[in-house]
């Protein structure tokens, strides 16, 4: 499993915004130039789960994935524009997983956990179910919990179908409205061993 970062909401939550609006003055805010990036919101099929990422150079790989850590502008806009919350989250299965929740445009909760500090990880004894058990109760297990999907599920949301947003067009507008149809919509609108165990 690759790593990668973002901000994870529901859509049955929330009204009409400029999503890139909002993602175009974020990212200014974060020190990036929103001219030569684009916003991907990704989305389940049957699921009012919705992801969004930025699609630019420095936020790839696993150095892109750290880079939502210390970078939660469009969390607290979209988390005051909205009667919902924002989660801000982090997935690198070398090192942590992180979640930050947003609510009113400020920080509302938040989970870390490092890998080498949990206890029993290394245990040869623990089998596939133990170790899914165990992954439930990490910040990415909970917050699955909480969108009624399963962790798997959430992780591969980087993989579902997605609308890419131009921020650097002045004249895009994208409302998280238009989305609630899940990934369906997402795509008209477009267009278009034991070994190591995964985290």
């Amino acid at each position: 499993m690759e790593a990668h970062g973002g901000y994870l909401c529901r859509l049955d939550s929330f009204g009409t915004v400029d999503v890139v609006g909002l993602a175009r003055e974020a990212l200014q805010e974060d020190g990036l130039d929103p001219a030569s990036a684009s916003l991907q919101i990704s989305s389940f099929a049957g699921r009012k789960v919705i992801r969004l990422a930025y699609d630019t150079p420095r936020v790839y790989g696993r150095m892109g994935a750290h880079w939502y850590k210390g970078h939660h502008a469009l969390a607290v806009r979209m988390s005051h524009a909205f009667p919902g919350v924002i989660h801000v989250y982090v997935h690198d299965p070398e090192e942590l997983e992180l979640v930050v929740t947003y609510g009113r445009g400020r920080r509302v909760g938040g989970e870390l956990v490092r890998y080498e500090d949990v206890e029993g990880l290394e245990d040869t004894t623990l089998d596939d179910e133990g170790y899914a058990r165990l992954q439930e109760r990490w910040p990415l297990g909970h917050l699955a919990q909480v969108f009624g999907i399963t962790r798997l599920e959430l992780l591969k949301l980087p993989r579902c179908p997605s609308l890419l947003l131009d921020l650097g067009s002045q004249g895009q507008v994208a409302r998280l409205d238009a989305l609630r149809a899940t990934s369906a919509a997402v795509l008209s609108l477009s267009g278009k061993g034991r070994g190591r165990r995964a985290r």
